[in-house]
C-alpha cells in the first residue's frame, strides 16, 4: 500500500520488487550527474534518501516555467525520500553519521577536499560502515592539478573536444545541449555502484567508487581517442558516417536519414525516385557516397521537397531508418513511448499532477516498484529520523539502538 507522508501519497514501496530492493542509498549530491544516477538506482528498487542543505539543491533554483517547482529538479530526482540536514553543524553531521550506519550506498559530488573537512571522507565513513559503497562524483577526478576545481557539463564538453567536433569544420565550436556529459556520468554512477554491490556479495566489503565528468566526456569519445604511432594528432576524427546521412529540409519540417547499408540505400533511392543512383557502382558504399556527396545531396534535397517530413516518415516506414524532427513534448503521446510504458502520471504535493519519464532499464522478473514524484525540500525529514529514533535539534541526536541500525527499509 502507498505510504502517506506529509499528507501526500508516496508509493515508495508500491509495486513489484526490483534488482536493488533492500538496498538503501544516501544521495548527498546536487545538480544532475549524482542525483540522476541515484534515480536510476531507485528505478531498480533501491530506497534513496536525498539529503539537502537547508537552502536546498541548487537545481531547485534553476529557471522554470513551472510556478511551484523547478522542472530540472523534478525531472532528475524521481522516486526519492527527501530530508534536510545542515552538515555545517554538529547535530547535522551526527544525524548523517547515524544514517550512514544504516545504508548500503552513499553518493556525493563534493570537491575532493570537502568530505574530509566535514568528517565524511571515505576512510572516515568506512570505519563506521565497512560494507559502505562510497561513490564520489567529481569534475576532474581524484588526482592531478585540476582535482579541486569545480567541473560542469559544458565546461568538460569544451575542454575535451566535444564542442569542436559538434561544430562545422572550420566554424565555431557548438555546445551539445541536454547535459549529455552529466547524464552519461549518471549512468556510470548507477553502473559503478551496482558493480560494487555485486562484488560486495562475494567479499563482504564496501569500496570507493569514483566517477568524474572528465572520464565520462572522454568515455563518450572512445572512438575518437585513438592515436596510432607516428600519425599526427590533428587527423580527422569525425565519427559521422558522411555521405547522405544527416538532417534534410523537406516540403515542411526536417527529416533525419540514415541509409548506410546497401539495403537501406537502395530503398531510399527507389522511394525518392532516384533509382538511377542505386544502380551506379560509384555510389555503392558509404565511403564512395561520402566522396561524392556534392553529387548526391542536391538531387536528394530536391526529391525530398515533394512531401513533408512526417509524410516521408510514413512512406519510408521500416525500409529507411529516419525520423521527422520533433520537440520532446511530442513524446508524451508518442505511440511507441506509450507502448513501452515510458510515460506515467505523478502526484506531487505542490505541483499537483504531472506526466513524466518512468525508467530507462527493463527487467523481466524484477521490474521494480512504481516510480513516484521528486520530494519537496525536507518532505520526509521527520519520518526518516523518527524511524531511526533520531531527534533533529540543536543538540546532538541520540544514537539509534543497534537493532535499528541494520540495513533495511525505512518508513
Amino acid at each position: 500500500m502507498p505510504h502517506t507522508i506529509d499528507g501526500a501519497s508516496q508509493p515508495s514501496d508500491s509495486g513489484p520488487r526490483g534488482p536493488l530492493s533492500d538496498i538503501r542509498v544516501l544521495d548527498l549530491s546536487a545538480y544532475i550527474a549524482g542525483p540522476y544516477g541515484c534515480s536510476l538506482l531507485a528505478d531498480q528498487g533501491a530506497q534513496v534518501i536525498k539529503v539537502e542543505p537547508p537552502a536546498g539543491d541548487n537545481l531547485r533554483k534553476y529557471p522554470s516555467t513551472l510556478e511551484a517547482e523547478s522542472r530540472a529538479f523534478i525531472g532528475v530526482n524521481r522516486s526519492k525520500l527527501g530530508i534536510v540536514l545542515d552538515l555545517k553543524t554538529d547535530p547535522g553531521r551526527a544525524a548523517l553519521l547515524a544514517l550512514v550506519r544504516t545504508v548500503d550506498v552513499l553518493v556525493h559530488n563534493f570537491r575532493p577536499g570537502v568530505p574530509p573537512r566535514l568528517g565524511i571522507g571515505y576512510e572516515q565513513l568506512e570505519a563506521l560502515n565497512p560494507r559502505l559503497i562510497y561513490c564520489a562524483v567529481s569534475g576532474y577526478g581524484e588526482t592531478g592539478p585540476l582535482k579541486d576545481r569545480a567541473g560542469y557539463d559544458q565546461v568538460l564538453q569544451t575542454m575535451t573536444g566535444m564542442c569542436t567536433e559538434q561544430g562545422t569544420r572550420g566554424g565555431p565550436p557548438e555546445i551539445l545541449c541536454g547535459s549529455v556529459v552529466d547524464y552519461y556520468a549518471a549512468a556510470l554512477v548507477a553502473a559503478g555502484v551496482s558493480s560494487a554491490l555485486y562484488e560486495r556479495e562475494k567479499s563482504g566489503k564496501g569500496q570507493f567508487v569514483g566517477v568524474s565528468l572528465l572520464r565520462s566526456a572522454l568515455a563518450m569519445q572512445s572512438a575518437r581517442m585513438v592515436l596510432a604511432a607516428g600519425e599526427p594528432k590533428d587527423v580527422e576524427r569525425d565519427m559521422r558516417s558522411g555521405g547522405i546521412t544527416g538532417l534534410y529540409p523537406t516540403k515542411h519540417g526536417f527529416l533525419y536519414l540514415s541509409a548506410n547499408t546497401p539495403h537501406f540505400w537502395r530503398a531510399l533511392c527507389e522511394k525518392t525516385g532516384l533509382a538511377d543512383l542505386a544502380a551506379e557502382e560509384c555510389y555503392d558504399s558509404v565511403q564512395k557516397r561520402a566522396l561524392r556527396k556534392s553529387e548526391i545531396v542536391p538531387r536528394l534535397c530536391q526529391a525530398l521537397q515533394a512531401r513533408s517530413a512526417f509524410e516521408w516518415e510514413v512512406l519510408f516506414g521500416d525500409e529507411v531508418p529516419c525520423a521527422a524532427a520533433r520537440g520532446v513534448e511530442h513524446m508524451f503521446d508518442d505511440p511507441q513511448a506509450l507502448a513501452e510504458g515510458l510515460v506515467t502520471t505523478f502526484e506531487h504535493p505542490t505541483l499537483g499532477s504531472y506526466r513524466g519519464f518512468t525508467r530507462a532499464v527493463k527487467f523481466g522478473r524484477t521490474p521494480g516498484p512504481h516510480p513516484f514524484a521528486a520530494p519537496t525540500l525536507g518532505q520526509h525529514t521527520d519520518d526518516v529520523m523518527r524511524s531511526l529514533d533520531i531527534t533533529p535539534s540543536t543538540d546532538a541526536p541520540t544514537q539509534p539502538a543497534a537493532t535499528a541500525l541494520q540495513p533495511g527499509r525505512l518508513l
